[in-house]
């Protein structure tokens, strides 16, 4: 078949093609090696001369199904599953950024995000300047330096419910020679594909949407393709000039487009070895055959819940990019049309233990530090994820320090709305 298959489709069919006879689900292939009749079908393996299995760490028929079923999703060439999220995002840079360089990045990101780069990158030489995503894009070129390898945000990010401006950060990052990364999880392929408004590569958490179970960590890098490494070489020598561990193989010249693909592959995975089991990635595209239906409910749910919050006279203010007035309603429509996520941030009047005390009285949302389940969770981002950062500090991270983060699962909506409404009352 040669028809474009719809994201629908591909949640349940992509990535894996059973012959006559075999297992419609992807195999678990739960085995660390693989077997071969001579030698110099190895040596060409290790070589990156021919396509094989020989060790889980680089390779698995299991991951490579589930990476294939991602990057189609997205519209990339190639995708790596990662051991988790923080892993694909430091994957994801690390590919093309050594010791002495830096990145730009939209200080609306997660948390963990924001230390990674902020703090243990810093410590192996990457340096890197947080930009308001929302100014002007000359000012937030200003952020850019002769060392610059990339720019990163988030589709819809994490916990401030923000939308991206994502052809607006292609045009900068493009501008200055540098591919622009995105992390695509609260969002997921089934609701935005970055690739189509500029992005060059994708990250995703599975822990989250795409899983929807909590029964795996898990990450992705999907690779678009569309970045000329190649007219741009003296900045990404790591791409476009001989690799020494290989032989002295140029990854843009020998793999073309799956350059940078092979490149986290072969190099990166090899060497740091962040891989997921084949039993966890198995779980994954579980939680992928049903991404959209999920999708749909997440989003019709929080959208009620969001809009119940708006008109509620003890809630103090609500983010979420489907109602009429957020500031990110125009940039959801243009690129969040079918919707966005459950994920909704909102405050309480009162103070942080307002917050504390409307969540300690609910009696179905869960109290956990996930978000992007199929079941309902709430999370107080200052007293949690980010105690150990001042109110000043929140604020520069763009998270107000009553910021109530509320995930909306796939439960019926009146359940939800019932919980939420009896601990307000108990306020």
């Amino acid at each position: 078949m040669t028809k474009k298959l719809k994201p629908s489709t591909l949640c349940v069919r992509g990535g894996w093609k059973p012959k006559n006879g075999e297992p419609v689900e992807p195999p678990i292939v739960q085995s660390t090696t693989f077997k071969y009749d001579n030698s110099e079908e190895m040596a060409m393996l290790f070589d990156l001369k021919k396509e094989g299995y020989f060790y889980t760490r680089l390779q698995n028929p299991t991951l490579d199904a589930v990476a294939a079923k991602i990057a189609a999703l997205e519209g990339g060439v190639g995708a790596m599953l990662t051991s988790s999220g923080q892993a694909a995002n430091f994957y994801a840079v690390l590919n093309i950024c050594s010791a002495g360089d830096h990145i730009v990045a939209s200080n609306e990101i997660y948390g963990g995000t924001f230390n990674l780069f902020g703090v243990t990158m810093k410590k192996m030489g990457i340096d890197c300047t947080f930009v308001n995503p929302e100014l002007p894009e000359e000012e937030i070129g200003k952020a850019f330096r002769p060392n610059t390898k990339a720019l990163f945000g988030e589709t819809i990010s994490n916990p401030g419910c923000r939308v991206l401006d994502i052809e607006k950060f292609a045009r900068i990052a493009h501008r200055h020679g540098v591919p622009l990364i995105v992390d695509n999880t609260f969002a997921t392929p089934v609701n935005c594909r970055p690739f189509e408004w500029g992005c060059d590569i994708v990250t995703h958490s599975t822990t989250k949407y795409m899983d929807g179970h909590a029964t795996q960590v898990g990450g992705v890098v999907v690779d678009s393709g569309n970045f000329d490494w190649a007219a741009h070489a003296d900045r990404f020598p790591g791409l476009t000039t001989p690799d020494d561990s290989y032989h002295g193989l140029v990854y843009t010249t020998a793999f073309g487009k799956l350059g940078y693909t092979t490149k986290l592959v072969a190099q990166l995975m090899r060497d740091l070895g962040s891989i997921p089991s084949p039993q966890n990635a198995f779980l994954l595209n579980l939680g992928l055959e049903t991404l959209h239906l999920r999708m749909r409910q997440h989003c019709a749910n929080a959208q009620r819940i969001a809009e119940f919050l708006h008109g509620d006279p003890r809630v103090a203010w609500v983010r979420y990019c489907g109602l009429d007035d957020d500031p990110c309603h125009d940039l959801a429509r243009k690129y969040l049309p079918g919707g966005s996520c459950g994920v909704i941030a909102f405050g309480l009047k009162g103070t942080r233990e307002t917050a504390i005390r409307w969540m300690d009285s609910l009696e179905l949302i869960n109290i956990a530090t996930h978000v992007a389940d199929s079941r309902s969770c709430v999370l107080h981002p200052a007293s949690h994820t980010h105690r150990q950062l001042s109110d000043e500090q929140l604020r520069a991270a763009g998270i107000a320090p009553d910021l109530i983060r509320l995930s909306v699962g796939i439960e019926d909506a009146d359940d939800l709305l019932d919980d939420i409404r009896q601990a307000l009352d108990r306020l």
